[in-house]
């Protein structure tokens, strides 16, 4: 009975294998593979065996045909890895930053193309710009959503730009969106306030950062840290204002230190 089933066993190898020789040899591409391989060796004696040396049917078809072929994915700085951006957004993109030195083509374009974009491109085209550091022009894409029947207050769509404004030291443009911000009821939270004050800074106009600082302690969210030692850090060369934050810092956290550099540092010697 052994010899029976060993020998059942060999004619249905056979069998499968003949019928896969017969089915790949259909295509040019293995039958040129697998006549290869058969010049090559003289000790094959079944018509195609697989083991662990035999190349796998991807390996055969690249190996072949190399995929020189484009995927359909967009290439450089568009490519965000997690997600494909629409073409009618990335038309838009492309569009804007071709004439962005142009202000009448700008407005133009944005007229006819820009404003008939769905909600989601709109948005993706905002993200982007902000993501390419195109904050120009991310603020224009901002102002078309804002007159959206679809657009409701949003506060982290203020927040970033905001930011990314006073990185750029455009506190103008910055308090524009800042003012906009407010009438719609929308309170910056603590890292906008910390950037907004830190740009005033580095902008050269300490009057400023201080009135941002007394908006902030309107705010109804607690105070943190970070606004506060920025603003007594860049408050060195003005002792007057650093005093009066200090004093405001030692009341709301008690527990916390602050470093007073040497007073030549004050410009009082």
């Amino acid at each position: 009975m052994s010899a029976i089933g060993s020998t059942l066993r060999s004619k249905l190898r056979l069998s499968i294998s003949s019928f896969l020789h017969h089915d790949l040899t259909r295509t040019p591409i293995f039958k040129h593979y697998i006549s290869s391989s058969y010049s090559s060796s003289s000790s094959i004696t079944s018509p195609l065996s697989f083991n662990h040396t035999t190349k796998t049917i991807s390996d055969i078809l690249y190996s072949q045909h190399p995929r020189h072929y484009h995927d359909g994915r967009p290439r450089g700085s568009l490519w965000r890895g997690k997600k494909m951006i629409g073409k009618e957004a990335l038309f838009v993109i492309l569009g804007i930053k071709r004439v962005k030195h142009d202000e009448q083509n700008l407005e133009n374009f944005i007229k006819i193309h820009v404003s008939r974009l769905l909600k989601m491109d709109m948005v993706a085209v905002l993200n982007e710009l902000e993501r390419q550091e195109e904050v120009d022009l991310a603020v224009k894409m901002f102002w078309v959503i804002q007159k959206q029947d679809w657009y409701t207050p949003d506060v982290y769509l203020y927040k970033d730009l905001i930011i990314s404004l006073s990185k750029s030291k455009k506190m103008e443009e910055a308090m524009k969106l800042w003012e906009s911000m407010k009438k719609e009821n929308l309170y910056p939270d603590s890292q906008t306030y910390t950037e907004v004050i830190r740009g005033f800074l580095r902008f050269g106009s300490p009057g400023d950062a201080m009135n941002i600082y007394e908006d902030m302690k309107q705010s109804p969210d607690p105070p943190e840290e970070l606004p506060f030692r920025i603003l007594l850090k860049g408050l060195l060369p003005h002792p007057l204002l650093r005093n009066k934050v200090k004093q405001d810092f030692e009341e709301i956290f008690p527990d916390q230190s602050i470093y007073d550099p040497p007073e030549e540092i004050f410009g009082l010697r």
